[in-house]
């Protein structure tokens, strides 16, 4: 047997489940030590995002721990490797399976907990800022909610490879985060609305964009010519007014982007992608991840009322294993 947190109800729980049965060749068994809360694991938890058809109805999309066992097709791998892991889901327990295409060994020098802030994070800010985008060396970057785990990573990530960034959040500390690791551009979202602010700085080349909704009209107004917004979440709502005239005369794009529900292949791509290009930064102490808090697993209730309250500046820790 091995334990798995439960939704029940309105509640959570840390039950016994069933033990993996037999694992994939390509798989590798990973007995986890840390996860981490994502706003994906709070959307499935209210019943809105489930998991993708195949993937468990476990919450956790990434984890940090030893392999205990690998497929007979794997390779590149050996049980005792200290790695990180992307998910489609299955973290918040004490085992998971994942496609070996989907881990990564921690960077030299990291701790099992540091490295668990990676996985999603850093796989979504790469997919997203150089595959969806394809942003080229100086081109502009605005990002909203940006002193979430994700923000924190976009800015670093972004500033490393010559795009300069301006971020928007909801209070003043988390601005002058943001601002530490490198966004040359900062507002308030709470003094009104950004695009004035955004239009003095210079525009933009891309904006992330995690709230849908009213902000759709507004990215486009600070959007340059054959200008992308690459939509990956809906927390101002799913129904936004398009400017078209503006969309057609300036060659804008809106794309729509989730990471959980790609195929392994897209996923593997990605995972290479950050150990090519991202890895040699983290372990140069060029970039890092940014954690905000850690709890013990028992504790999950009190971990995800404190990221769905937007307290977290980084990413939010869940401690399982030893």
């Amino acid at each position: 047997m091995m334990k798995a947190i439960k939704i029940n109800g309105d509640s959570l729980a840390w039950e016994d489940c069933a033990s993996i049965e037999e694992l994939p060749a390509d798989h590798v068994e990973i007995d986890v030590v840390w996860t981490a809360v994502n706003r994906a694991d709070l959307s499935q938890r209210a019943g809105v995002y489930p998991p993708p058809p195949g993937a468990s109805d476990i919450l956790g999309l990434e984890v940090s721990g030893r392999i205990s066992a690998v497929g007979k097709a794997v390779t590149t791998f050996n049980p005792g490797d200290e790695v990180c892991a992307l998910l489609t889901g299955g973290g918040y327990a004490t085992k998971v399976a994942v496609p070996a295409v989907q881990v990564l060994p921690i960077p030299k020098g990291f701790t099992l907990k540091k490295a668990a802030a990676i996985p999603e994070v850093f796989a979504t800010a790469w997919l997203n800022l150089y595959q969806e985008a394809d942003l080229k060396p100086g081109e502009r970057v605005l990002l909203h909610a940006a002193a979430s785990g994700l923000g924190t990573a976009v800015i670093q990530i972004a500033t490393a490879f010559g795009n300069p960034v301006f971020a928007t959040a909801g209070d003043e500390e988390k601005l002058e985060v943001c601002r530490n690791l490198g966004a040359t551009g900062t507002w308030n979202r709470k003094d009104g609305s950004f695009v004035d602010a955004v239009k003095s700085w210079g525009g933009v080349d891309m904006v992330l964009d995690p709230v849908g909704g009213s902000y759709i009209q507004e990215d486009q107004k600070v959007l340059s010519a054959d200008g992308r917004i690459i939509l990956i979440g809906l927390l101002g709502g799913r129904f936004a007014e398009v400017d078209l005239g503006l969309m057609l005369m300036k060659r804008h794009r809106l794309i729509g982007s989730t990471l959980r529900s790609r195929s392994v292949a897209d996923k593997g791509r990605v995972m290479q992608a950050l150990y090519r290009n991202v890895w040699p930064l983290l372990v140069a102490g060029q970039i890092e991840p940014m954690i905000d808090s850690t709890w013990p697993i028992a504790q999950v209730e009190e971990a995800m009322a404190h990221v769905a309250a937007n307290n977290n500046t980084g990413k939010v820790l869940l401690k399982i294993g030893e």
